[in-house]
């Protein structure tokens, strides 16, 4: 480690040895999202931005995108190489594995300890090339093997027969086998996590649509995870996370087959928006617009969390429930509009996934009935109900825990 010409990460809590290092952290509070920090490495002689990616537990697409203007091939001896080791935790809860094919990284989320106290650690991918895109969706492991023979698809065997590079039906365990030496399979038919035999590919899209990991990092999480676990696969190339009373926002280029929305950068914008001060709001649109072209897939901050607020709605209260979202971009949006015409959007309850988007409180039902109707009587909407004010909450932890 000496090599490092500074590091600002925490202390790890593995003291591996480099070539089985994993990025291994203590799980931040629910309303912190970042862990590590970034460090920076110098070039050795002969040394490509591959080499430094592995001996450093990163992926080839992590280090290239966070170096932008080094050659990945032949970078200058002495050259400053930024090493990407700070990361938002992805949307999701923070139990079994959740990977985000976009950022081509896993995260494995142990038990926690007997005092409640948790770790995450995160490890680099790589996914289905195009044509074979990795699924998405929940699943689960349902085996465990060492030493996997690979049973080719015929689908494979189609393919390499017409490349002219035919396969057998099965491909026995040894160092031609692309499994590797340790495989967990999920509960859709012929996927895996696995090792590989050849390295250089974690950090890109080269496989039949299975997560393929460094061998000893695919060794680790074996013998830690446990049949049944559960495991997210999301695809997210935006991510959106709070640390020491800021925004941050981290950007990765979209897979093929997450050919992301029109409205794409408008959602993460309009999340911005409603939970940064408003004196900073202009500023913070455009530093998320910066990080979001740039895509170097290091967290940035662009601008001060509204500051959580001690008050309570009072339960004795009411409010108005003006919409429910499964998204809380869209819920934020129209939160922006109902406090540009100057209703008192005090809350959001995040509630079984859905943000919902409350007025009030109003100490009285009569006066938040009085408030509704003039609600639908401006707007034209016939949507909206009273309810009683029975949860406390902050319009930026709904767009947070839902974004």
């Amino acid at each position: 480690m000496e090599r490092l010409k500074y590091l600002l990460a925490p202390i790890l809590l593995s003291t591996l040895a480099w070539p089985a290092w994993a990025m291994t952290y203590r799980l931040p509070p629910q309303d912190e999202d970042l862990v590590g920090k970034v460090a920076m490495v110098e070039v050795r002689e002969g040394e490509t931005l591959i080499d430094i990616a592995r001996e450093h537990g990163l992926g080839y697409n992590e280090v290239v995108a966070a170096n932008p203007g080094l050659d990945p091939w032949v970078p200058p001896t002495g050259a400053e190489v930024v090493l990407p080791t700070r990361y938002i935790l992805p949307s999701g809860p923070r139990s079994g594995i959740i990977i985000n094919i976009a950022e081509m990284r896993l995260y494995y989320y142990p038990a926690p300890a007997p005092d409640g106290s948790g770790m995450v650690m995160t490890f680099p991918i790589g996914i289905g090339q195009e044509g074979w895109d990795t699924p998405l969706g929940i699943t689960r492991i349902v085996s465990k093997a060492e030493d996997p023979p690979w049973v080719v698809p015929a689908s494979v065997r189609r393919e390499h027969e017409a490349d002219g590079t035919p396969l057998p039906a099965v491909v026995p365990p040894g160092p031609d086998n692309p499994l590797g030496r340790h495989a967990l399979r999920l509960g859709w038919t012929s996927y895996l996590i696995h090792g590989t035999n050849k390295p250089f590919g974690i950090g890109m899209r080269v496989s039949h649509g299975c997560i393929r990991m460094y061998p000893e990092h695919v060794e680790r999480l074996y013998h830690m995870v446990k049949i049944d676990t559960p495991v997210w696969i999301i695809d997210q190339p935006v991510k959106i996370g709070r640390s020491g009373g800021e925004l941050f926002v981290e950007a990765h280029p979209p897979t093929s087959q997450n050919a992301p929305p029109a409205d794409h950068l408008s959602t993460v914008l309009a999340v911005v928006d409603a939970v940064t001060v408003p004196e900073e709001g202009d500023a913070a649109r455009e530093a998320a617009h910066g990080i979001a072209t740039r895509l170097t897939g290091v967290p940035e901050p662009v601008g001060r969390l509204v500051p959580p607020t001690t008050t309570a709605v009072d339960a004795r209260g009411w409010v108005l429930q003006l919409g429910a979202f499964a998204d809380g971009a869209n819920a934020a949006r129209l939160a922006r509009e109902l406090a540009d015409v100057g209703m008192p959007v005090s809350v959001m309850a995040h509630d079984n996934g859905l943000c919902h988007v409350l007025v009030g409180p109003y100490a009285e039902h009569s006066e938040a009935m009085v408030a509704l109707e003039g609600y639908r009587r401006d707007s034209g909407r016939d949507g909206g109900e009273v309810l009683p004010a029975e949860r406390p909450g902050m319009l930026g932890e709904c767009v947070l825990a839902g974004r």
